[in-house]
């Protein structure tokens, strides 16, 4: 069924209206991972946001590319909807944070912030052991793992036996990626993913 087929009772709860003051209420909260051991690919966000916070689930600001390009890019054979997060575990795939804790914006969080939450990620990146770790904003990985000259694409740095990729943010703020670019880079792991 298509989005716009949809009744109103069938669509995903995190399609409904917050007000100003429950995304506000949502600040600083925690959205749980979606994860496993022996992924193909554990997709990191940089943090959650105040909509994601709100509704429990990744990614669930309107706006946000990511579960679009992850279909586009042949990764889920259908979009998923952020209510059906947990469906990505049937694919080998799950999604974690740099950091933890929700926020407006990600430039709200500090340097400090960045690292311990790479040092974090690194601690459960070795217990979890996926193929790949794919932290979908560069500018994220530079600050986490202290890479000032980081570039999209696969890194040199591994974590155990994982590999990283860094990928184009999704968010609907990053002007700089065309949908159908960033699916072309999310493509581009994708085919480096031993299936």
């Amino acid at each position: 069924m298509a989005p716009s087929d949809r009744k109103p009772s069938d669509r995903a709860p995190s399609a409904r209206r917050f007000t100003p003051e429950e995304l506000a209420a949502a600040r600083d909260r925690l959205v749980p991972d979606v994860a496993a051991s022996g992924l193909r690919v554990l997709f990191c966000g940089i943090n959650p946001g105040l909509m994601s916070a709100a509704t429990g689930h990744h990614f669930a600001r309107p706006g946000n590319r990511f579960w679009p390009v992850l279909h586009r890019s042949g990764f889920t054979p259908r979009q998923l909807r952020p209510d059906e997060e947990a469906e990505l575990l049937t694919y080998g795939l799950g999604i974690t944070n740099v950091v933890a804790r929700a926020s407006a914006r990600a430039d709200e969080l500090s340097v400090e912030e960045y690292r311990e939450g790479g040092r974090l990620l690194a601690e459960k990146v070795a217990r979890l052991r996926p193929q790949w770790l794919a932290v979908v904003g560069v500018t994220a990985y530079r600050l986490a793992f202290d890479d000032k000259r980081a570039k999209i694409g696969p890194q040199e740095r591994t974590i155990g036996a994982t590999r990283i990729w860094a990928l184009p943010n999704p968010s609907g703020l990053n002007a700089h990626w065309s949908p159908a670019a960033m699916a072309e880079e999310y493509g581009r792991l994708r085919s480096a993913v031993v299936l």
